[in-house]
Parts: C-alpha cells; sequence; structure tokens
C-alpha cells in the first residue's frame, strides 16, 4: 500500500525535521542569498533565549461615547447587547439626581467610588525581543513576540535559559541591527521557563573553567556549542576516512584481564566490596578471593584496545576502533584526564612506514575536513578563542612533516644552549612534553614524526628492530598540542614476543591469546593511535582537554 504521508520538496530550505515540525535555525540564517525568498514564510521554530529586552508601548485611550438615552430606563427597542459598563454609564445622570434631591453629594469619595467603579486596568501592552538559539548553527534569531496578540509577560519569556517554541511569520527586521530576518510571532506553543536566581548563566559571562560545574548546562553557551559542532564533525570525518580507504570498524571491549601496554596505572572493575561494620561506622573491605569476582579473575577498563583489534586485523586485514580508554593516572595534565576517546587502527601486511603515512593522511584529512565544514564555527573560535588556529590547520594540511629518529631528536635537544629543560636528557628516557614541544614549536616550526624509540618506553608488543635496543614505534607531535598519535609495528615473532613479556615481567597466561595470533598464521602488522580529544583542542584552539569533553572525569572529581 502506498504511503499517506504528505511529501514535502527536498529544494526548500525550510524543511521541517522529519520527528518534529520544527525548522532548525541554521538552515533560517545560514541560507545565503536566498535568504529574501524565506520572507513571508510561517515556521515553527525552538531555541533557548539568549539575550532579550522589552519594549512597553502606553495604550490609546477610547473617548467615552455619551449615553444615547437620558432617561432612568429606556424603553427597549429590540434585542441588543449591552455590557455592565455602558449599563451602569447610562444610568449615572439619574443617580446624581437622586443623590442631590436627598441633598448628598457626588464629590463624597464612598459615594464616588461605589457609583463610578473602577474597570481595572490591563497592563500596557509590550513588544518582547529575543535572541533565541538552538544549537544548530553560532547565530541566533530574533523573535518578536507582541503581547497584544500573544498573551504572554516578561517573566516567562525574558530571562537568559528561557526555552521557547513558537509558530510565526518571518519578515524583514523591524529594528536597526545585525539581524537580516526575523520571525513575528503569531502562536507560542511552550514556553519553558527559568529560575533567574539559580540558573548559572544568569549571572555574567562565565570563564571556560567555572563551566566545567555545570556540566548540565554549559552545552548552552556559544563557545561550549560551537565546541561540540567540532567535535561532531571530526567524529564523522573519522569514520569517513576510514570507511572510504576500506577499513571495517570493530567494537573492542571496555573490560579486560589485559594490560595492553605493560606499565599503565589501571581502574579495577569488581563486585567484592563488601561493607563491614568497626566501632559502629562502616568501612569498605576488599576480600581478595577473585574466584569469586564477577569475572572470575582481577579486571581493569581497558587501557588500549590494539591488542584486540589485532585479533580482528590478522582475519579481516585493515580494521579500526573508536571508544574510550581509561587510565589512572593521578598525575595534573592539561591534555590527560582519566577517561578520554581514542581512534585506534591495525592494518595487516603492513610494517612502520605504511602506519607513519596512513597516520599523517588521517590527521591531514580530518584538519580539512573540519575547515571545509565547520567554517562558521571556525570563524567563532577563532575570534573567542584562538585567533591563529585557521592558520594552523592550513599550514599544517599543505606543509611536509619532518622525520627523525629518536637518536636526532635527543642530539637536537642536547644542543639546545637559550632553553633549560626541566628533565635532564639523556638516551634510554622518555621524550617529555617540554622536548616535544620544543621541537615541534621552536624547532622546526611544524609537525614532527619521531620513530625508532627505545624498548624501554615502549609498550612490549612493539617490534624489537635489527639493533635490539629500539623498536618500531612512532610518535607524531604537532605545534601547540605535542603528541597526538603515537604507533609502529607490532612483533609478529613468536620468540621474540615471548621474550618481550618476560621482560616487561608480565603474567605469560594472560598472553596466552594474544600469542595464538603469532603461533597460528602470523603477518606483519602495524597501527596507531590517535587521540580523539586531542584532536579537538588542536582544531578549536583551546588548552585544556577537560573544555573539549562534554562530561570530563579527572582524578577527585567525578560529576553527572
Amino acid at each position: 500500500m502506498e504511503s499517506q504521508e504528505p511529501k514535502v520538496a527536498v529544494s526548500s530550505p525550510l524543511v521541517p525535521l522529519m520527528y518534529s515540525n520544527r525548522v532548525v535555525l541554521k538552515t533560517i540564517l545560514e541560507c545565503g542569498d536566498d535568504e529574501i525568498g524565506l520572507f513571508g514564510k510561517t515556521v515553527v521554530v525552538g531555541g533557548w533565549v539568549k539575550s532579550s529586552k522589552e519594549v512597553k508601548r502606553e495604550p490609546v485611550a477610547a473617548p467615552l461615547k455619551p449615553p444615547a438615552v437620558t432617561q432612568a430606563f429606556p424603553a427597549s427597542s429590540g434585542p441588543k447587547d449591552v455590557t455592565c459598563v455602558e449599563m451602569v454609564q447610562s444610568r449615572i445622570p439619574f443617580f446624581r439626581t437622586i443623590i442631590r434631591v436627598f441633598g448628598g453629594s457626588i464629590s463624597t469619595p464612598s459615594v464616588r467610588e461605589k457609583l463610578e467603579p473602577s474597570i481595572p486596568k490591563p497592563p500596557p501592552p509590550s513588544k518582547f525581543y529575543l535572541q533565541i538559539n538552538d544549537g544548530s548553527c553560532v547565530s541566533s534569531l530574533m523573535v518578536v513576540i507582541d503581547s497584544a496578540i500573544v498573551p504572554v509577560s516578561a517573566s516567562q519569556v525574558l530571562p537568559t535559559g528561557t526555552c521557547v517554541l513558537a509558530q510565526g511569520v518571518l519578515e524583514k527586521p523591524s529594528t536597526h541591527g545585525k539581524q537580516t530576518i526575523e520571525l513575528k510571532v503569531e502562536k507560542v506553543l511552550h514556553i519553558g521557563t527559568v529560575e533567574p536566581d539559580t540558573y548559572p548563566l544568569s549571572r555574567k559571562k562565565l570563564p571556560l573553567d567555572s563551566l566545567r560545574d555545570f556540566s548540565q548546562i554549559r552545552p548552552r553557551t556559544t563557545t561550549v556549542a560551537s565546541i561540540t559542532r567540532i567535535r561532531n564533525a571530526l567524529d564523522f570525518a573519522t569514520h569517513t576516512f576510514f570507511q572510504n580507504h576500506g577499513f571495517l570498524h570493530v567494537q573492542v571491549p571496555i573490560i579486560t584481564t589485559t594490560d595492553s601496554e605493560g606499565f599503565s596505572e589501571k581502574f579495577q572493575v569488581t563486585t567484592l566490596l563488601e561493607n563491614t561494620s568497626k566501632k559502629g561506622e562502616a568501612v569498605t573491605a576488599l576480600r581478595p578471593d577473585y574466584n569469586e569476582d564477577f569475572f572470575g579473575r582481577q579486571s581493569y577498563l581497558t587501557v588500549s584496545g590494539r591488542l584486540h583489534l589485532e585479533s580482528y586485523a590478522c582475519a579481516l586485514g585493515n580494521v579500526y576502533s573508536f571508544g574510550p580508554r581509561f587510565r589512572a593516572e593521578k598525575t595534573v595534565s592539561l591534555k590527560q584526564v582519566a577517561e578520554m576517546w581514542i581512534v585506534e587502527v591495525e592494518m595487516a601486511f603492513t610494517q612502520l612506514e605504511d602506519s607513519m603515512k596512513c597516520a599523517e593522511d588521517c590527521f591531514k584529512f580530518l584538519c580539512r575536513w573540519i575547515l571545509d565544514r565547520c567554517s562558521q564555527d571556525m570563524k567563532f573560535v577563532s575570534k573567542r578563542i584562538d585567533k591563529n588556529v585557521v592558520h594552523r590547520l592550513e599550514y599544517m594540511i599543505s606543509c611536509s612533516y619532518e622525520k627523525i629518529s629518536y637518536r636526532e631528536a635527543v642530539e637536537i635537544l642536547r644542543k639546545v644552549t637559550d632553553k633549560a629543560f626541566e628533565t635532564q636528557l639523556r638516551w634510554g628516557v622518555p621524550l617529555t612534553a617540554e622536548h616535544l614541544s620544543y621541537l615541534a614549536d621552536d624547532h622546526y616550526k611544524k609537525p614532527v614524526i619521531i620513530y625508532d624509540f627505545p624498548k624501554a618506553v615502549k609498550p612490549f608488543y612493539v617490534r624489537l628492530n635489527d639493533d635490539g635496543k629500539t623498536v618500531a614505534a612512532f610518535d607524531l607531535v604537532v605545534p601547540k598540542i605535542g603528541r597526538v598519535i603515537t604507533g609502529g609495528q607490532s612483533e609478529e615473532r613468536f620468540d621474540m614476543l615471548t621474550t618481550r613479556i618476560k621482560e616487561f615481567d608480565l603474567s605469560r597466561d594472560q598472553y596466552e591469546w594474544y600469542q595464538d595470533l603469532r603461533r597460528h598464521g602470523t603477518v606483519k602488522h602495524s597501527g596507531f593511535s590517535l587521540g580523539f580529544d586531542l584532536m579537538v583542542l588542536l582544531t578549536t584552539g583551546l588548552t585544556d582537554v577537560r573544555d573539549a569533553i562534554p562530561f570530563p572525569r579527572t582524578h577527585g572529581k567525578s560529576i553527572n
């Protein structure tokens, strides 16, 4: 049977949302040269009040008509609708005569109040000018409500944060300003009122760090809304890149018994917490018998999914995963929190150079996508957060990346005389954020790929090089942010992997499943991990990763 649903022309710029009759503001405010064609269109819009004002108008008093009949009780001339006010007014001369006969005075206040009852005057009509935003774009729409047409009060619609759903006609602006179009409201369909005394955004503009205490409200700010739209675009671009290049998306477990890197601080997952009584106080005790635990052994939130991803790469070719990863590190850092989203990639039949090339291509693709698809939001963050962010992205897309070995990096840093590093540099120790920043920001002034790290500073599964001292790992370091991508070639040799597990003093039983990939049909393979939250930092110009994450989880603080 053919569907009876009405068909809407796709070419119309004012097509309502599929599951709502509301038109998103982006289609109205960013329609370009065709905007003039929107005038006169009736639409339903919704959003939250960003700013508002009220313009009051004094009503024009209509002159009272003299009574048409002077006798006390005029004869009826047929059916006629007469209001109570008109009836009282028509009898006033008669009552005045009676009062004078009996010696009264019409000027007596009590008599006057009774004979000329005051009719409550309605409040003077007002026009409410509301700037509302529905989160679809940076700009807001001017919504004009005339209380003489739509009976609403100032306390209902004026407070910042009020939710308004209204139907009206798009018109030319009635006032001079930046607006090129406004909505004249014919009907208010919904008002979500606000308690101004407790609403966080009713106060003066809060900085980003203060907004973290109101994570449930901060998406309503223009800055966080722009960051969220850029984050969404990066999410879509990530899947687009890998899907376009033949990768399969695989979901890897969040709970695991394996330490994916061999030296990470992990969050333990257990059901063995119990409350016991000690001198009337509740205390928490952990029973050590993990056989009785939910999973029957010690389990953790995963630090990395690359080991599990290898299982699918060694069967399906090129695969990727995208999800949260967890580190129980208590150090305070602007670029690391307890829960971060990571893009992880594994490619069969590839080596170190292949993964470095793929990582560079992916990084440039994401940068280009944001510049092409988020122009309005990028203009906003350039103005509000970092004026150089667009130029920085354009340069990182067009320039060639420097490739140096770890050894070369150490030699460059040792020759630095105009800067004293906090951490003493010597071969075999990890490069700190300070070292990486100097290489990318000061020395090369562009992205740098550093490869062949000492085996002690990289995970146990990275392939050992022929020199026996370094492994086939790499880091992609970019100006302002530092390390964004880390990756390398995995160890495909069974005996070598077994040796590396022993060197890290890891339980061989926990990695039997992982070694099976080397026992049965081993293959050279490589991959990388991209810090998705760090990409949000880079593309928005932010400096603290807590502002790039919708609900950040940090040491000592987990809200909502």
